[in-house]
């Protein structure tokens, strides 16, 4: 195709889309316009702030949420990607309102026994020796780079360029892409002089980058943190020659190899996608899925890096909690999920992939019907045998290669803007919520809710296919 097909301006369909929203929803405009006045951007998470406003939600069940202003949406956000079994499983609200009768879960400052019970489920069902329990993927993320860099008394941390690790200092460099520099840009100001100077980041999936890296930079390099199923970069698996060359060449330099799994851990099998490699990390993070709808992540791996943490050690690393950390309601709900998917685990994970397959396929097929090439991301490989998420790119070339972040956000190549704001507004009318272009299915997901969107996507590519 010629250059000029590589510049759209969505911006009169954008304005139209927005004006036609802004009538469709005005309950939530209205909100969102009393929101602005008391919270930065009228929010607390930059990515639920979709334009012009997001719908602001009253009620959630199963695959659906239902806004203020009544409308019933079928969603694929599904809580940051956490709610694998829907949103508001009775399994977990049940525990809950029993619990909270019974004089248990909020919060007392006093340990209890079903940490213990979550800290062993959790080594059981990832291999690693030790667990230490926190509140969110940002704080898992940050304090395993802690641990990293204390035990091995170096400085550089080499991540994906791409790669989200959340809002913590070693993480906010190389995750936008930028046209002129790729993936080497902070994207934070507040930090340190020369901090960006502390991160390196490779291409994903780059077995040779990787190896350069290493050959440079490996007797410097503290750890390198790594999502094995990418996340926010594209929703694109590792290669096996990758992450074996990664945990090879971590051995060889002494580089801790850290998985960052608080989206991928307990989305494939009840337990750490490392496994599906064969690969054991040094540290590993999760969040998401395995606070069964509360806020809970771990950090879980080694004992001798875990160990810096403990009171006794005699050069401590700060790892020691928070007030909510183990927190009684979110142990309750994190035992209650882990049960769940280790006790369901064939059929949860089966139902999972074959929705998810039908889910990406239903999306490229009613794209392509009203003529616009869709490419849907996220399936698995060799390792992963099958997936429940996706994200759907508007490559402008048919077979364009999708296998690392900069292949899926080089406006170059794909049409970021289509994806990121024209179909997420487009699909919103259709009452339909997506995540870069698409997001996950849970359980309670249904063949029938896959045509849904099928038609829903239909419809808006009609809308898009004029502007084109």
């Amino acid at each position: 195709m010629g250059s000029e097909m590589k510049v759209r301006d969505h911006s009169a369909l954008l304005a139209e889309l927005s004006d036609e929203y802004a009538r469709y929803a005005p309950h939530s405009a209205a909100l969102d316009e009393k929101a602005r006045s008391y919270l930065i951007d009228g929010g607390n998470h930059a990515v639920r702030l979709n334009e012009p406003f997001p719908p602001r939600i009253r009620a959630a069940r199963g695959a659906w949420v239902q806004d203020e202003d009544g409308h019933d949406i079928l969603d694929f956000w599904q809580g940051h990607f956490a709610n694998i079994l829907g949103h508001n499983p009775e399994l977990v609200t049940v525990a809950l309102a029993r619990a909270y009768d019974g004089g248990f879960g909020l919060q007392t400052g006093f340990a209890d026994s079903l940490q213990v019970e979550v800290a062993e489920m959790l080594c059981d069902r990832t291999g690693a020796e030790r667990v230490r329990l926190t509140t969110s993927g940002s704080l898992a993320t940050m304090y395993a780079v802690m641990l990293a860099r204390a035990y091995t008394g170096r400085e550089l941390v080499l991540k994906v360029g791409g790669g989200w690790h959340g809002a913590q200092p070693w993480a906010l460099k190389g995750v936008s892409f930028d046209a002129d520099r790729g993936y080497a840009c902070l994207e934070s100001e507040g930090l340190p002089p020369g901090f960006a100077d502390q991160v390196i980041c490779v291409r994903f999936n780059d077995t040779q980058a990787l190896n350069d890296v290493f050959r440079r930079h490996g007797d410097e390099l503290a750890c390198f943190i790594i999502e094995p199923f990418m996340g926010g970069g594209g929703f694109i698996p590792a290669t096996r020659e990758y992450l074996q060359d990664a945990r090879e060449w971590t051995h060889r330099y002494g580089t801790v190899l850290i998985f960052d799994e608080v989206i991928s851990g307990f989305r494939f099998r009840a337990g750490d996608v490392g496994a599906l490699y064969g690969i054991q990390p040094d540290l590993a993070t999760f969040g998401k899925i395995i606070g069964g709808g509360m806020p809970f992540a771990a950090v879980a791996g080694r004992d001798a890096l875990l160990r810096q943490a403990s009171r006794e050690h005699p050069a401590p690393v700060r790892f020691h909690g928070g007030t909510y950390s183990a927190h009684p309601a979110s142990m309750l709900a994190a035992k209650t999920m882990l049960t769940y998917l280790v006790t369901h685990e064939a059929e949860v994970y089966r139902t999972l992939a074959e929705l998810g397959e039908q889910t990406r396929r239903s999306v490229e097929e009613a794209f392509a019907a009203e003529g616009i090439y869709a490419r849907c991301t996220g399936g698995g490989n060799e390792a992963i045998p099958g997936s429940s998420v996706g994200q759907a790119h508007f490559p402008y070339a048919e077979g364009t290669e999708l296998t690392a972040p900069e292949d899926v956000n080089d406006p170059a190549r794909c049409d970021v803007v289509l994806r990121e704001k024209v179909v997420r507004l487009a699909l919103l009318l259709e009452n339909i919520t997506v995540m870069h272009g698409l997001g996950a299915v849970s359980t309670a997901h249904t063949e029938a809710d896959i045509a849904y969107l099928g038609e829903a996507c239909r419809r808006a590519a009609r809308r898009i296919r004029p502007t084109l």
